[in-house]
């Protein structure tokens, strides 16, 4: 018989005379004669109440079911007298797939701290927190395709394998076939330079930063595209809002300057949160109650608002004036640090905002530099508690402006020769922004670790699986 899911069963809401399940045990009580399962098969927060009566055949195995165990029942969907449930189902066969030791599983029917969960990242799925984040996390990723395609975007996949430094910082992850602990070397001697021309790519090759200079390229030639797939960062931040390892959208523009930029920013954000409370209630309903006590009136909130764009500049004699004692000075030409991000969204304006025009020398070289040469037209989303979420630009179009900057960062022009040719070759007007993932999941989850965020993080000292 086809199987049918718990929350398919709990949505109609209606009594049906067979039904076929598949599932986990969450619990289970009774006596001599009778069985109550509450059962969990992960489509929903919420158990489906299993009633098995003596009349089973194997009545005695099912009176030793525990926490963790799969089974299948087939029964009749019935109004449950009982409180707790509007519906029940009273098993006619209970097929036992898989038995759990209650001495050794580690999830009981009790509390678990995060931390511990953390720990056994490959079965906290099946907790009910872990569950929710990673239903909404396939909502969010849903919504995201949704809002590119429906605008017709065309979704490009960008190398993970890269030998350009997208950001210039230099934090990347070398790829590698060769045994750097021991050559070949360049030369003769322990300390010479490893010789990288024998190396798979015969160049020095990274697990790249972001597929954003890919993404111009397309753009440039198919008009809006936009890229979602793994990023990675070696920067040894053991922090609430880092990871090694994590998922960026970005999304590239041509003939797109930076107002029509925000402007997409804004929609998409809107958009995403908006899917999400639609598409997960209960799960939502769920961490709000354990977690976030105004999660979905903040939701809501970004949904609804009109954000705020405000120079940079202003932003700043914002804060100067704002009588915080913020922990990082505020000062010109300084990047915002989150504290500042978050007074301005959640204090002084109580909505997401936009800071656009950054100093020209805290953003990276690809920014267009505006007419007055100290500022680049790049913005920033911030949201409440979680600050910057995206960060974004109107692309350097004209050639040499652009070689100019990577000169001045002291870049190599000759890496990005490719990219260069864009500029000479049928150069125009373009933006786009990036989203990372993972940050915006836990905006919406209110997950207060972005560890909690990811099937399974990688962070400094922490690999596992």
């Amino acid at each position: 018989m086809k199987r049918t899911k718990v929350a398919q069963i709990l949505a109609e809401g209606t009594p049906k005379p067979e039904v076929f399940v598949q599932g986990w045990v969450r619990t289970r009580r009774g006596s001599k004669k009778v069985n109550f399962i509450e059962l969990n098969d992960g489509s929903t927060v919420k158990n489906l109440q299993v009633v098995a009566d003596g009349a089973l055949e194997n009545f005695e195995d099912v009176g030793k079911l525990s926490t963790g165990c799969s089974i299948a029942v087939l029964g009749r969907l019935v109004q449950s007298p009982g409180k707790g449930q509007a519906l029940e189902l009273q098993a006619s066969e209970v097929l036992i797939y898989g038995w759990s030791d209650p001495e050794q599983y580690p999830l009981q029917k009790k509390g678990h701290s995060i931390e511990f969960l953390r720990q056994i990242a490959h079965l906290r799925p099946r907790t009910n927190t872990f569950s929710c984040v990673f239903r909404i996390r396939n909502a969010l990723a849903y919504a995201i395709h949704r809002f590119f395609q429906e605008r017709g975007f065309v979704y490009v996949h960008t190398p993970i394998i890269t030998t350009s430094d997208c950001e210039g910082a230099g934090e990347m992850f070398q790829v590698t076939t060769l045994d750097l602990g021991r050559g070949p070397r360049s030369g003769p001697g322990e300390n010479q330079p490893v010789d990288f021309s024998r190396d798979f790519f015969g160049k020095p090759a990274y697990l790249t930063v972001s597929g954003q200079l890919e993404g111009e390229l397309f753009a440039l030639a198919l008009g809006e595209i936009y890229t979602f797939g793994p990023t990675f960062r070696a920067e040894n931040s053991n922090t609430p809002r880092h990871l090694a390892e994590f998922w960026m959208v970005e999304p590239e523009m041509a003939f797109y300057d930076l107002e029509d930029d925000m402007g997409l920013a804004e929609a998409f954000l809107k958009s995403i949160v908006g899917d999400c409370l639609g598409q997960c209630a209960d799960d939502l309903a769920f961490l709000q109650s354990r977690y976030q006590e105004d999660l979905i009136e903040t939701l809501e909130g970004v949904a609804r608002s009109e954000f705020v764009r405000i120079d940079y500049s202003k932003a700043i004699d914002v804060l100067r004036q704002s009588g915080e004692s913020f922990e990082y000075p505020v000062e010109w030409g300084q990047d915002l640090q989150t504290e500042h991000e978050r007074y301005l969204s959640e204090k002084k304006f109580q909505k997401p905002v936009i800071v656009y025009n950054y100093p020209k020398a805290i953003k990276p070289f690809y920014m267009r530099v505006n007419d007055d040469g100290r500022t680049v037209r790049a913005m920033d989303v911030l949201f409440p508690r979680i600050g910057e979420i995206i960060g974004g630009s109107q692309r350097e179009e004209r050639e040499e402006t652009l070689r100019h900057r990577i000169a001045q960062i002291g870049l190599n022009e000759e890496d990005y020769r490719w990219y260069l040719d864009t500029r000479r070759f049928g150069s125009a007007p373009h933006s786009g922004f990036g989203l990372g993932f993972e940050r915006c999941l836990q905006f919406i989850t209110g997950m207060a670790n972005i560890r909690d965020v990811i099937p399974f993080p990688r962070v400094p000292g922490n690999a596992e699986f």
